[in-house]
Order: C-alpha cells, then sequence, then structure tokens
C-alpha cells in the first residue's frame, strides 16, 4: 500500500545548489538542479516548474511537498521555504520537512551500500554539521540520532563512514532522497505552514556581528 499518494514535489537548498524532485506515489519521476547563488535571477522556482512539467503537471496537481529543513545556507534554506509554503498554501496541500543532512545519504547518486553512515554539511569555522543515517538493504533510510556540530578530527575519528559535499567523493544533498524517507515524513506528520522555517544552524555573520554590536537580538533574526 502507497504510504503518499499521488504527487510529491520535493525541494532542498540546505548549499549553493537547490536540487528538486517530483515522485508520483513514492517513485521519482524527475528531478533538477538550480544554482542558488552568484546569478542574478532567482532559479528555483523555475526548476520547480520545469520538474513538474517532466511529469506532465502543474502545481495545482501536487499533493504533498516537502522541504529540506536545513541545516546549512541562511539565504537559500530561506527561498525554498518560501517557494514550498507558497506552493503548499496556494494548493492546499500539508507541508512536510525532512533534514537536509538524511537527503546526502538518501539522494546520493550512485546510491550508497546498506550501512552506517555519518552525513555532513558545511558550518563554516572548521566545522561540519553532522547526523548519523543508516541505509538499510532493502533501501530504505533511517536517522539515527540528531545532528551535532563536530570538527573533521571527531568525526575521522568515528567508526562510520562520512558523507558530504565536502568529503571525497563529494555527495551533496539531494530531493531525491525523499523517495527513501516519504514513509517517515508522512509519520512524522506536516508542520505548521505559518509558523515553519528551516533550521539555520548557525547565524548569518552578518547577525552575529550586529548583535554583538547593539547587545540584543536581530528583530526577527533566527
Amino acid at each position: 500500500m502507497v504510504s503518499a499518494p499521488g504527487l510529491t514535489l520535493a525541494l532542498d537548498a540546505s548549499t549553493y545548489v537547490g536540487t528538486v524532485a517530483v515522485l508520483r506515489d513514492g517513485v521519482l519521476v524527475s528531478a533538477r538542479e538550480a544554482l542558488m547563488r552568484g546569478e542574478h535571477e532567482e532559479r528555483l522556482m523555475p526548476a520547480v516548474l520545469a520538474v513538474l512539467a517532466d511529469a506532465r503537471a502543474v502545481p495545482r496537481d501536487v499533493a504533498r511537498v516537502v522541504c529540506g529543513a536545513g541545516p546549512g545556507s541562511f539565504t537559500s534554506l530561506r527561498i525554498a521555504a518560501a517557494i514550498a509554503k507558497g506552493i503548499a498554501h496556494g494548493a492546499g496541500v500539508p507541508l512536510f520537512a525532512m533534514s537536509s543532512l538524511a537527503l546526502v545519504v538518501a539522494g546520493s547518486e550512485p546510491p550508497l551500500a546498506a550501512g552506517r553512515y555519518i552525513a555532513t554539511l558545511d558550518a563554516m569555522r572548521g566545522e561540519r554539521y553532522a547526523q548519523p543515517v543508516v541505509m538499510h538493504p532493502d533501501g530504505r533510510v533511517t536517522i539515527d540520532g540528531v545532528a551535532a556540530l563536530a570538527t573533521v578530527d571527531e568525526l575521522r575519528a568515528t567508526d562510520a563512514v562520512i558523507v558530504g559535499p565536502l568529503e571525497s567523493p563529494p555527495r551533496p544533498p539531494h530531493a531525491r532522497g525523499v523517495a527513501a524517507l516519504l514513509d517517515r515524513c508522512v509519520a512524522d506528520g506536516p508542520v505548521d505552514l505559518d509558523a515553519w522555517e528551516p533550521s539555520y544552524g548557525r547565524l548569518a555573520e552578518a547577525q552575529v556581528r550586529w548583535e554583538a554590536a547593539h547587545g540584543r537580538p536581530l528583530a526577527g533574526g533566527s
């Protein structure tokens, strides 16, 4: 029995390359990528429309939206979240959130072998966001711990395989990984469409400097 029938639109923009995917009855139909930095125009929404067109669909055909929840790039995550919320609101469908770290393992291409991994994303300042993730022999992916900050030396001292966009070979998060995590999304339930925001990890450097100079939190900061 399909736990999530119909079309699922998945987005992730935790790095400077955004990814989008469309699943039909939980099976990947199409996927695309879009640069999130150094461009004069926003490219993630056009990629969303293109991937839907690949599936011969439009936003109102979507049954649910899944958005990468970070941690990662502040600006890119906000763009993806705004698009995900807009489509979910416009189509009147639920919005689900999924750890972008889990999408490192679940979205890897070629697929990773069964085993225990530590998914990582750049946290700057010589550290990584890290989260234990398990790839099962049947293709299921489970999150096996909470995300935390760790140095590269701390990660190398573990017995798990370290994967991520800064490792070798590089394995960035990808929205297609939602196919292996959709049951988890459905089980966790949708987020509050109005209140939800991604987990940005660390504050943006500009916000840190502003708060240090003014001695108070920046209004509306995350």
